[in-house]
């Protein structure tokens, strides 16, 4: 970790190597806050200027040079300077000095940290900037006081003047990727990202300090920061040179906003002097932000209040919080955040005595699925005498932060009162859940089933029988969840939240089956009515979820996947470590990269999934799976035979309702490990189980596999009343006009056009493909045209081999048997000289470069053009772009 990878910063690289060598030569100076990173871009765009065209110079400027006359200069200037000459004429000896030393080669002077230079350096640097033949580069520290020479080059329009912005966040996840040397889970890199503002040198001294300790840890790959944040004492000393000396009462605005941030303005100024509030201000510790129609106030960086927080003293810090709650409770609870803020800080300064607040506060922490503070909060208002309620709430909680036995003992210890039916309503589904999904407990469905009876209320049994419902769907008992969703459905008394959950378990059922539309309808009206359910039952959202993102992938939607995982839930799920939520958003975000191609992002998501369930077996199968099938489209078979053993081994029997996507997954991982007789089996054995089980919607996508396998003749099915059985072909047909969508019927004519060697139909169904962006279906396709193509030795071959070079351009590294089954198969040495061939070099010239002799370079073109099926040089460059998974494929 001595050297950081130059990462991201491109747009700003590039406008630096412009200023340089762009026809107007303008020099170009970037400003910003220290460790913004202005010094390394200053470096790396040097770096790469040629210095055969340019004559280059780089200065860092510093404080210990300031005062000494071209003491900035000193690593350009040679040490004795002519005598008797006037300050002028020093100036343009100096000048034609650096010119003589150019020779003839246009100057490039780059100085860090500019505004440390003394007077005559930067009188020096701004005559260098007006020579014909000279160009300058700099960097200056926002806040520092400018030498006039400097601040005079963009004022007269000598060089541009940019303000260097912090990282955005997708750099900031790049640069810690190549840092760490693998990727980085997407919560922890952004709240790395947030802690740092952006700023490499911060977040370089947060990653020293994490990696110190063990709070970082790597989980199938995928680093993962899991505990406290580590203070450094050189990232301290930073922030204290940054804060400087405080007066008390500033001191007590910062320690305000550290620990009530975002503060209102109006509060504020009743807890502090306005005079210090407004030093705070000037200094830059402090931001007043206009939000809506309230006026915040905010820490200028986030670490400000890490620090702060950290050496308050604990009496302080319990007076600060217990006065932030009195002056919000007087003003009023205005604000839905008010409630949650004010137990907070009653709870932090040990004044919390209202279990009711409490719970409502847990709630509310909840209904957001920020699972930590939500646990704080139901566990305070337990110890608080909360009773039943707290102890139930806090169960839950516990369940969704993978602590099933905890749940268990807090559930236990306070057991429903004889008589009590609206108690042991809830007791018997709260207990239920984490017995059933926390805990592998199957046995517990029949449990329920059995003391559902001892409930007279038909709201309560209602309730519970959503709950039977989604167990029995879980564990693939569909008739028998039907039947109680619809009973649910059917009970006017039902609770808002008992109806959304049986109807959330149909919905699911209906996409499986391939009631696409009616899925859809159903999933509508649930979010829909979430205002009404978020705050009795917030966990709905992941059965909501799962028939969606089922739905989504059935229908393959990608746009819709893209929407639901940039909704607000993933936001909330990723900020509140709500692990089912992230983990199971995380798989749908790695299927559309992988249908799209985008097999890098598809591995490193779905490794990202399997890190965040890896504590949870409710959706660490499917997530393995994913990632299998992430690897097998990379032609990964030992990671994709690896998933799929990881999968067997964690996922959950009382999930059994996701084995097509784990059988599916096992195909795929067969295929890519060669044993294509294995996955054609499997992959037919399952067309028979998903028909058998009536998940049609399932069905059309298995068949697809087996169309991808080059099988649409397959007999597939029983024997029909002819005696024969119908193809894979024939049956995809016929499900294209029960299973709703206007994929089924792309997938049976796919289907057709394999079967009947129709290479223009192919074409056409990988241009449909492509419009949906399923580009690796469009590659797959466009491949099978064009093998029969070269069979039939038609011209039309190379035009398809060109669309084809365009799909896999879109994709990254895609190894599919699909894609591999006409890719001709090159000897390294005709690789070689078919890519020198490609750009244009002649045999002469290539026998040169290998060692051979012409003739023999001859030879090795005939046998090329031979395996390809091209005729010659013109058309050997797309012939070779349309094999994948070559590194030759792409640059010649």
């Amino acid at each position: 970790m001595s050297r950081w990878e130059f990462v991201g910063r491109t747009d700003e690289l590039n406008r630096l190597l412009a200023a340089v060598t762009g026809e107007a030569g303008r020099g170009l100076f970037f400003s910003g806050s220290a460790g913004i990173g202005k010094s390394r871009l200053l470096r790396e765009g040097v770096n790469a200027l040629p210095t055969d065209r340019f004559a280059i110079w780089s200065i860092a400027a510093s404080a210990t040079t300031a005062a000494l006359p071209f003491g900035g200069l000193v690593q350009v200037l040679p040490a004795e300077q002519p005598q008797g000459l006037s300050p002028a004429g020093i100036l343009r000896w100096a000048l034609n000095l650096l010119q003589q030393q150019a020779a003839g080669r246009r100057i490039v002077l780059a100085i860090d940290d500019a505004h440390l230079l003394d007077p005559p350096s930067a009188a020096l640097v701004h005559l260098v900037a007006r020579a014909e033949n000279a160009t300058v580069l700099g960097t200056l520290r926002d806040g520092e006081q400018i030498p006039l020479p400097i601040r005079a080059l963009w004022t007269d329009d000598l060089v541009e003047h940019v303000e260097l912005t912090p990282m955005p966040p997708e750099e900031t996840a790049g640069l810690l990727a190549a840092i760490l040397e693998g990727p980085v889970d997407a919560g922890s890199a952004d709240r790395l990202g947030q802690l740092s503002a952006g700023n490499p040198l911060l977040l370089r001294e947060l990653v020293h300090a994490a990696t110190g300790s063990a709070e970082l840890k790597r989980t199938y790959g995928i680093w993962k920061w899991t505990g406290r944040l580590e203070l450094a004492p050189s990232l301290t000393d930073l922030i204290d040179t940054r804060v400087g000396k405080l007066t008390d009462g500033v001191r007590a605005v910062v320690e305000l906003v550290a620990f009530g941030e975002p503060l209102g303005l109006h509060l504020l100024k009743q807890a502090a002097d306005q005079a210090d509030v407004e030093t705070a201000e000037e200094r830059g510790l402090i931001s007043v932000i206009q939000h809506d129609r309230r006026t915040n106030v905010r820490l200028a960086h986030p670490l400000y209040g890490e620090v702060m927080r950290r050496r308050c003293p604990v009496s302080r810090t319990r007076r600060l919080q217990a006065h932030l709650a009195e002056l919000l409770e007087q003003v009023g609870k205005r604000r839905r955040d008010d409630l949650l803020r004010v137990a907070v800080w009653r709870l932090d300064s040990g004044t919390a005595q209202d279990p009711a607040m409490l719970l409502d506060a847990a709630v509310q922490a909840f209904t957001r699925y920020d699972v930590p503070l939500a646990t704080r909060l139901a566990r305070a208002a337990l110890n608080a005498d909360g009773g039943s309620d707290a102890a139930e709430l806090l169960a839950t909680i516990l369940m969704f932060a993978d602590r099933p036995e905890e749940a268990i003992d807090v559930l236990d210890a306070v057991p429903p009162e004889p008589g009590d039916e609206r108690r042991l309503c809830r007791w018997l589904t709260v207990r239920g859940m984490v017995s059933y999904w926390g805990l592998s407990r199957q046995s517990t469905v029949e449990e329920i089933a059995s003391r559902v009876k001892q409930l007279g209320d038909s709201a309560d049994q209602s309730r519970v029988h959503a709950f039977e419902a989604i167990m029995r769907l879980h564990g693939l008992d569909t008739t028998t969840a039907v039947r109680l969703s619809q009973r649910v459905l059917d009970r006017p008394a039902a609770g808002v939240a008992a109806r959304e959950l049986a109807r959330s378990t149909i919905a699911y059922v209906q996409a499986a089956q391939g009631q696409l539309n009616r899925s859809g309808t159903a999933i509508a009206q649930v979010h829909s009515a979430a205002g009404s359910w978020r705050t009795d039952m917030p966990y709905l959202q992941l059965a909501l979820e799962l028939a969606r993102g089922t739905r989504l992938m059935l229908t393959g939607d990608l746009a819709g996947i893209d929407a639901i995982v940039a909704d607000e839930f993933a936001d909330l799920a990723g900020a509140g470590d709500f692990r089912l939520g992230t983990g199971y958003l995380a798989i749908l975000q790695a299927y559309a990269a992988r249908m799209r191609g985008q097999s890098d992002a598809a591995m490193r998501t779905s490794l990202g999934a399997c890190a965040v369930l890896a504590t949870s077996r409710v959706y660490a199968g499917l997530a393995q799976a994913e990632r299998a099938q992430s690897a097998a489209l990379r032609g990964d078979s030992a990671q994709a035979t690896a998933a799929m053993a990881e999968a067997d081994r964690t996922h959950a029997p009382g999930m059994a309702v996701l084995y097509p996507w784990l059988e599916q997954a096992r195909g795929a991982a067969l295929a890519a490990s060669g044993d294509l007789p294995g996955a054609v089996k499997h992959l037919g054995d399952l067309v028979d189980r998903l028909r058998s089980d009536g998940f049609a919607g399932h069905e059309v996508h298995v068949l697809h596999d087996l169309v991808r396998l080059d099988r649409a003749g397959m007999p597939v099915g029983p024997t029909c009343s002819d005696g024969g059985r119908r193809t894979a072909a024939q049956r995809l047909a016929e499900l294209s006009e029960r299973v709703d969508g206007a994929l089924p019927p792309l997938l049976a004519r796919h289907a057709h056009a394999a079967v009947t060697d129709s290479a223009t139909d192919l074409l056409a169904v990988a241009d449909d493909y492509a419009a949906l962006e399923l580009t690796v279906f469009a590659a797959e396709a466009t491949s099978q045209a064009v093998q029969r193509l070269r069979r039939q030795h038609s011209p039309a071959a190379n035009d398809a081999r060109e669309r084809l070079a365009g799909l896999l351009g879109r994709c990254d590294l895609i190894r599919t048997p699909a894609l591999q089954a006409g890719a001709p198969v090159l000897t390294e040495r005709e690789w070689q000289v078919a890519r020198l061939a490609a750009h244009g070099a002649p045999s002469r010239a290539i026998a040169e470069r290998l060692y051979l002799s012409a003739r023999t370079v001859e030879n090795h073109l005939q046998r090329i053009y031979a395996k390809l099926g091209v005729t010659g040089r013109a058309e050997l460059w797309a012939a070779l772009r349309s094999i994948p998974g070559h590194d030759g494929g792409d640059a010649g």
